[in-house]
């Protein structure tokens, strides 16, 4: 698709995807502009790339010039902003839509699965820009080498991070499919897990003859599903152990399906160049980050875990590192997940001491009153472990005051959470790294 020169406004653009795919347009020659709700670290990432972003969303917006708009899946059809672009009869596109159109003609990488997808993104993007590959990348999270979310590139090669939900992954038509894992979760579409294999199972058929499927295939989720495939299908669970910055055996399972991957790119890839690159992965942003200690000397960390399975081996590896009291403040994301999911969650928080929950992120859904994150805490204590919900992140700070020296506190979820993970060591008396 030729956008160089074009106008392109983007409807929330603080979204990862979205902040990610603006500066790849902006830099491919796009005069770009968005809008969103609230300033966050990702509006002011694209204001130092000049990529204005005004702040909040209304109709003026919209320039008349405008030869296209971009809009979040967050951004609902009556906003202001998109009602304005269809008054002036311009063309409307979802970021996956638009995604799917800016990678044709490219060879695209697709990593895809239920956990581990921006883990695995950025360490590929790492590896292949270390094997001077040139690859460009958009990764679901602020990669620290990078200090982006965007990776520019000189080749045809596309790396980028796919999502199921609403069958976006069916938008890409990568060469290679990098499939991690795959569980029941975006339950608010996918009524069962049936449901959402056969999505997985349509984007495997669709990766061409010639082309990679890099995948665990006795996952008993995946297995069944690549009956049929015409590409080839590489185990990433062959792949060897590397020493990694942090912790966790599905750290392990993501490096080595980026690996696995990156092989499937350029298999006279040298080792030596995985593994320097693996060994200096610094990790990106929400996962598994280290914060710095609160003013009582607690260390604190934020993960984005928002689904139970990847609550449950995060909080696994961190336990083993853990002296004192592990504190795990969670704020569930949406209702229908929680609802869905309510008896995973009551038992992913096995390995916490104390366990505080936010009010349940509603995004893009309505409370219909049968899911609360009382009713989670009660689900919780059923197991053994301390929980309480609370009706504020302020609450939840007063709530921590205990926490001291030897003890640590890990933020979790896929919403704004890190912001209590952030005000906790603004204060910090002792902000190095813990020596573990």
């Amino acid at each position: 698709m030729d956008h160089t020169e074009s106008i392109v406004h983007f409807i929330g653009i603080g979204g990862i995807g979205m902040s990610a795919l603006a500066q790849l347009l902006h830099k491919e020659g796009s005069h770009v502009s968005g809008s969103d709700r609230n300033e966050s670290p990702i509006t002011e990432l694209l204001e130092q790339k000049d990529i204005a972003v005004t702040i909040p969303q209304r109709a003026e917006n919209v320039s008349p010039d405008t030869d296209l708009v971009v809009y979040s899946d967050a951004v609902p059809a009556d906003n202001p902003e998109r009602i304005r672009a269809r008054e002036l009869g311009l063309p409307e596109y979802s970021y996956f839509e638009m995604l799917g159109k800016v990678s044709k003609g490219k060879k695209t990488v697709a990593i895809a699965g239920t956990h581990g997808k921006t883990t695995t993104t950025g360490m590929l993007a790492l590896i292949l820009r270390d094997a001077g590959a040139e690859p460009t990348a958009i990764i679901g999270s602020i990669v620290k080498d990078f200090g982006s979310n965007y990776v520019s590139g000189t080749s045809d090669l596309f790396v980028v991070e796919a999502c199921e939900y609403r069958n976006h992954l069916l938008e890409l038509s990568p060469e290679i499919l990098v499939i991690n894992n795959l569980e029941w979760d975006h339950t608010d579409y996918f009524p069962s897990l049936e449901v959402l294999q056969e999505t997985f199972r349509k984007a495997i058929l669709r990766v061409p003859h010639g082309g990679v499927i890099v995948t665990n295939p006795n996952d008993a989720a995946i297995a069944p599903l690549l009956a049929g495939a015409a590409a080839r299908i590489v185990d990433y669970t062959e792949e060897g152990a590397y020493q990694l910055s942090f912790p966790g055996e599905f750290n392990q399972n993501n490096a080595r399906a980026a690996v696995a991957a990156a092989r499937a790119v350029d298999p006279a890839i040298p080792e030596a160049t995985i593994t320097s690159a693996l060994k200096n992965f610094q990790g990106t942003w929400r996962r598994f980050e280290y914060k710095g200690t609160t003013a009582h000397g607690a260390e604190v960390y934020d993960d984005y875990a928002h689904h139970p399975t990847a609550i449950r081996l995060t909080l696994e590896a961190l336990r083993r590192n853990v002296p004192g009291t592990l504190y795990v403040v969670f704020h569930p994301h949406l209702y229908s997940r929680t609802h869905d999911l309510l008896e995973e969650f009551s038992t992913a928080f096995a390995e916490a001491d104390v366990v505080l929950l936010a009010p349940i992120y509603a995004a893009r859904e309505v409370d219909d009153g049968s899911i609360s994150s009382d009713i989670l805490a009660q689900r919780v204590r059923a197991t053994g472990i301390a929980a309480t919900a609370y009706d504020s992140f302020d609450a939840i700070r007063q709530a921590l005051s205990p926490a001291t020296k030897g003890d640590t506190i890990i933020t979790m979820g896929a919403g704004d959470i890190y912001k209590v993970a952030d005000a906790l060591v603004k204060q910090s008396v002792s902000p190095s790294s813990p020596q573990s």
